[in-house]
């Protein structure tokens, strides 16, 4: 069984983005899935469409969840590469943690993602994360404790917050759901 990039016109710009986002060039990745690099570019290039498990060892490599792969609707031709209806957001992450993510960025090909991630009651991230990006959130509701490069903050609803590069978590010890806008640039997802 195969993918049908047809369904997914942005894969092969989404897993160009990815591997440049992390550094790697077609050979790195090629030799981490031990494919051609020949195989890989025309993957990239919407030429050659990969297995499942081709999928799956891709996303292993990238370290993604599969469903970003696997999980979005096309968009109408007229709101292609603009527009991304609520229904159409692809999910990702893996939502362990208890944090749910979607992808509001029609695709990965441009210097940022967005995303809409919802903290569940009671949840934390479980470590430290420091990732090469510069990230900005908006909280819409609930709160949110962060402690960025060992600061500790709460940020309630209008509240805004930015990271750059910098060592950080998250914890939701609230009754209630938090919801933020999230912009990350290079995209990481």
């Amino acid at each position: 069984m195969t993918f049908n990039a047809g369904t997914s016109r942005s894969l092969g710009a989404d897993l160009r983005a990815l591997r440049r986002a992390r550094g790697l060039t077609l050979a790195d990745l090629a030799g981490r899935l031990d494919r051609s690099v020949g195989w890989l570019s025309q993957v990239e290039r919407d030429i050659s469409e990969p297995s499942i498990t081709d999928l799956r060892h891709i996303a292993g490599a990238l370290d993604i969840s599969v469903s970003m792969l696997f999980a979005h609707a096309p968009a109408p031709a007229q709101e292609a590469g603009h527009v991304v209806r609520r229904a159409a957001r692809r999910p990702i992450g893996s939502g362990e943690a208890g944090l749910v993510e979607e992808l509001l960025s029609p695709d990965l090909t441009d210097d940022f993602e967005m995303v809409h991630s919802t903290f569940q009651p009671h949840s934390r991230i479980g470590e430290v994360v420091t990732r090469p990006t510069q990230e900005v959130g908006y909280i819409i509701s609930g709160k949110l404790d962060l402690v960025i490069a060992g600061k500790a903050f709460t940020v309630g609803p209008g509240d805004s917050f930015r990271i750059r590069g910098e060592p950080f978590e998250w914890i939701n010890p609230y009754d209630r759901a938090a919801e933020v806008i999230w912009v990350i640039a290079p995209p990481v997802y």
